[in-house]
This record gives structure tokens, sequence and C-alpha cells, in this order.
């Protein structure tokens, strides 16, 4: 009798104690998450990082996620605090092609290699840009804008930095098409923007969510998407890639730690932030306002593309020579 006295206490112990352990291996996280942002309050990406904020913590034990903003140097100093951080999913950074692909290729003092630094969580979304040209541009079409493009000789284009997607866009298509364009920086999307508006430049690339208030008061023009398939918000406007066969150019947002995250604790944030997308104010957010696609999906399928980006991209920006410092 002692002895089954003693076996059921132990048994009893061990039923007590199998709950514990199970909460300790899906615990994550025990307390508020910080969100490192590569760029300033108030734009596109703050926009879609507060959203996602917002619904984070029903999904994560009622723990908050915390946006920092630092932005500067393409993304690159966000990038670096980052890839330094502790690999305990305490620190996390809103991933972009900056820095997290190309920021080493156009800036070769930056230290850390964006392939090897971070740990993949989820794809968030991707953002199709507008290829933008002033309403008083006498085009209406791609093939009008090349025409013209090619006869004069002398046009130029407005960025807002290099090695942005809308830079990158621009000069492939440059490239493909044999157009000999003048790039002319900004320093910032509204000043791209206010370059078009006022026909200081002649054409850009720019996200459809900031163009849209300009092409729908006739203030602009679309001339095409950069997404390879049409964008609800402009169903007039045809994908770039039905002139040029396979042209794809995207803002592209998601969530990486540093390098060395745990699996268990990738896979428990790759669940949060997946739940955290089919939340209706972060699809109202992403997919109404900023005309953005979804994405979601596994670590792996995240890592997968982040390589792609890095390989479409590096060649081009190694043939121009491109360098941000």
């Amino acid at each position: 009798m002692p002895i089954g006295r003693r076996q059921a206490a132990m048994l009893a112990m061990a039923a007590l104690a199998a709950p514990r352990l199970g909460r300790a291996q899906g615990s994550w996280p025990e307390r508020p998450v910080r969100l490192i942002l590569p760029f300033g309050a108030g734009g596109a990406a703050d926009t879609l990082a507060r959203s996602v904020a917002n619904a984070f913590a029903p999904h994560a034990n009622g723990q908050s996620l915390v946006v920092e903003n630092r932005g500067g140097a393409g993304g690159t100093i966000a990038g670096a605090a980052t890839a330094q951080a502790r690999p305990d999913g305490y620190t996390l950074m809103l991933a972009d092609l900056g820095a997290n692909g190309i920021g080493k290729e156009l800036q070769p003092s930056v230290p850390y290699d964006p392939a090897t630094a971070f740990t993949p969580v989820c794809h968030l979304v991707n953002l199709p840009l507008a290829f933008v040209v002033p309403a008083s541009l006498p085009v209406d079409d791609i093939a009008g804008f090349v025409a013209l493009a090619r006869r004069r000789g002398d046009m130029v284009y407005a960025h807002p930095g290099i090695g942005y997607a809308g830079h990158l866009a621009q000069e492939f298509m440059n490239r493909e098409l044999g157009l000999k364009m003048t790039p002319v920086p900004y320093r910032s999307g509204a000043e791209v923007a206010r370059s078009i508006l006022a026909a200081e430049t002649e054409s850009t690339f720019m996200t459809v969510s900031t163009s849209l208030p300009f092409i729908r008061e006739g203030k602009a023009k679309a001339l095409a998407v950069s997404s390879k398939a049409p964008v609800p918000q402009l169903p007039n406007v045809p994908p770039m890639a039905t002139v040029l066969p396979g042209f794809e150019a995207l803002v592209w947002h998601g969530i990486v730690g540093p390098a060395g995250l745990p699996p268990e604790i990738t896979a428990a944030a790759n669940r949060a932030f997946n739940a955290v997308l089919a939340d209706p104010a972060v699809r109202e957010a992403a997919v109404t306002r900023q005309a953005a696609e979804i994405v979601g999906g596994t670590p792996d399928q995240f890592g997968r593309f982040i390589q792609a980006e890095i390989a479409r991209w590096t060649p081009l920006i190694r043939s121009l020579g491109l360098r941000a410092e």
C-alpha cells in the first residue's frame, strides 16, 4: 500500500507538471515584443506596422507589439540593430528589400550580411507600384510613353532614394526598353509626388496607395502597375508585364528576427502573425487602404522569397554600379 500511494502521488505530480511543460514550450511571448521599423513615422510602412501591432495581443498571450521607428541609411540602421539583438523572440523587425535584401550591395560598409543575419518569420504583404506621369504629359499608355522617351532622349524621372523599389523598377524598365532617362533623387516619396504634380519630372514608380488620390483627381496619370496581375483600385491600368514580359517590382514587408532564432519561437511567432493577417481591421488597412496583397505562409516560404528578391535585383545594381554612399 505505501508503494501504491507513492506511485499515485508521483502520477498526480506528473499530471500537474505536464500542462506546465506544455505552457513553457508554447509560452512565447511572455512580455512585450519590440518591432523595429526601418522607416520614420507616418508613412505606409508605419501605418501597416501599427495596424499589425493593434491586432497582435489576442494572438500572442495578451502581450503587446511595440513599434520602434529606426529610419535612415536605406533601412540598414534598423537592420543592424535587429541583427545584433539577442535571438530570443523579443526583438523583431518589419523587413523590406533594403534592410533585408540589397542593403549591403548598395552600402558595402553595412556591418551585417542580409543573406545570413536574419531568421525569416512571416511574409506579411506585397504592395504594387503604379507607373505615374504628370497629367500634362501627352501620352496615355506605356507604348506612347516609350515612343516619346525614345524620340526626345532627354526625359527625367523621380525616385525617393537609390535602391528603393521605385528606383530599381524604373532602371530595369529603362534598360529593358532601351530608354535613356536621367534620374532625379528626392528625399521622400512626398517630394517625388510633388515633382510629378508640378511636372518637374516626367515619370516615377510610386505605391498605388500614394498615387491613387492624384490619379482620381486627374492631377496625374497611371500608365501601368508593377504587379503581374491588375490592381482592383486601378482596374483600367494594365500590368507593365503586358509590355515587358516578366516585369514585377513590389514593395514588400514581412517579419524577421535575428539569426539563430530558435525554431519553436519562430513557429510560435509565425502562427501569431498569420493570425494577425486574418484580422478584419488589418485586412482593411492593408488591402482596402494600401492596395496590398496579403501573403502570410511559412518561414521557409518567406526565406525563399527574400533570396529570390536578392537574386532579382543584385545583377541590376552591379551592372549600373549603384552605391548609396
